[in-house]
């Protein structure tokens, strides 16, 4: 399943939606009553929920993960990991009524995509980290993700990785270069282009084709781009809309082109070079998935520590090696320019990884869809889709 998981219009999702839009009072948890007893000096233990295949693992064991073994050797800190994220709505409805509540979730450090950490922001959800305790997180963090809209200064939040919402096409096959959203219009493709279903994971790079900034998207420039997105639906324009499936629609060849994740076009590429991925001329979307700490956490100094272990510029380029997204410290670059290994060291030179210049320049952080807009979008963009 998608990392970047759809916003589906019934189920977990569309409560969710709603119990945050709807601002219910005895939802949010004021600021004062997020902590509890943190046990970390005495109880050396975290527990870590995190997304399936979000981790390096051992080449002969994938039950090791290499890094964490490394942070417990060194700290003498046990984490119990769990790969139990497959869809950001499904685990809002899991650990919600414990939050609400004021309960514990069970949970030290939790990883979700940056629209549904601006939920847990909003409801004051996850406690506010220490960062004279985290001076890596401090020093090397990426300056493009240190204050998103959601959580100025990113006080509540760090990135675990990031990654670019853009466009995937197999030039061979299509026999033509793509440069703008706006080719993917064009009538050779007609039939042969699909889009993400999830409205947060797809509307930036829609909205980007059409000129907007989407740091300051309006009303106005949802409805534009819905209705040009419906009128591509009924030209049977678009094949389909689709979650990660459209890894398999484009290695078979039933899509030329569509809107894609720049770390599964990595993957893509080991298999078929004539795999590309592009940054439209007029930008591309910019995303994280972050590391938060949900409140009455009882081990918060301990995740706190863990956190600033995976911003060590050697254990991010580590962790980079195996996940293959944009890497959220980019002096990691540099270490893996100076591998021995020279497919690891060709791993510095890849954009989608780490970004070049010209690149950063195209690509935005889109603001958040609000509370009180969220039901009313979710609505349209699935009747759209045909959620």
């Amino acid at each position: 399943m998608s990392r970047r998981s759809l916003l589906r219009a019934f189920g977990a999702g569309a409560a969710g939606a709603t119990l945050a839009g709807c601002g219910v009072p005895a939802a949010y948890v004021q600021p004062g009553d997020r902590a509890g007893r943190d046990f970390s000096a005495t109880d050396h233990t975290l527990r870590f929920a995190n997304w399936p295949l979000y981790i390096d693992t051992d080449d002969e064991d994938e039950s090791k993960r290499p890094t964490l073994d490394t942070f417990t050797e060194r700290t003498g800190i046990s984490v119990g990991y769990t790969e139990e994220i497959n869809d950001n709505d499904e685990f809002f409805g899991k650990i919600s009524p414990a939050l609400m509540n004021h309960q514990q979730t069970g949970r030290d450090l939790i990883v979700i995509s940056d629209w549904m950490a601006a939920r847990f922001v909003r409801l004051g959800w996850v406690q506010e980290m220490d960062r004279t305790e985290q001076p890596n997180v401090a020093r090397y963090l990426d300056p493009q993700l240190r204050s998103p809209a959601f959580d100025h200064g990113r006080l509540h939040s760090v990135p675990w990785q990031s990654g670019i919402t853009g466009i995937a096409y197999n030039r061979k096959k299509l026999g033509r270069e793509i440069k703008h959203t706006s080719d993917l219009w064009a009538a050779d493709l007609r039939g042969k282009v699909t889009l993400l279903s999830g409205l947060d994971e797809s509307f930036a790079l829609l909205m980007q084709g059409n000129g907007v900034d989407v740091t300051r998207w309006t009303r106005d420039d949802f409805y534009t781009t819905c209705d040009q997105v419906e009128k591509l639906v009924k030209e049977k324009h678009i094949r389909r809309f689709t979650g990660n499936d459209y890894i398999k629609d484009l290695s078979t060849g039933d899509v030329l082109a569509c809107q894609a994740y720049s770390g599964d076009v990595i993957q893509l590429q080991a298999d078929n070079p004539e795999i590309e991925f592009v940054v439209p001329e007029e930008g591309a979307e910019l995303w994280a998935e972050s590391l938060m700490i949900p409140n009455l956490a009882r081990h918060k100094r301990n995740a706190e520590k863990l956190i600033d272990y995976y911003y060590e510029p050697e254990v991010a380029a580590e962790l980079a090696t195996w996940v293959n997204y944009v890497c959220p410290v980019p002096a990691a670059r540099d270490v893996l320019a100076s591998a021995k290994d020279e497919e690891t060291a060709a791993l510095a030179e890849d954009p989608l990884i780490f970004p070049d210049d010209a690149m950063r320049r195209r690509l935005a952080i889109a603001r958040d869809i609000t509370s009180e807009e969220r039901t009313e979008f979710a609505k349209k963009w699935n009747s759209v889709v045909g959620l």
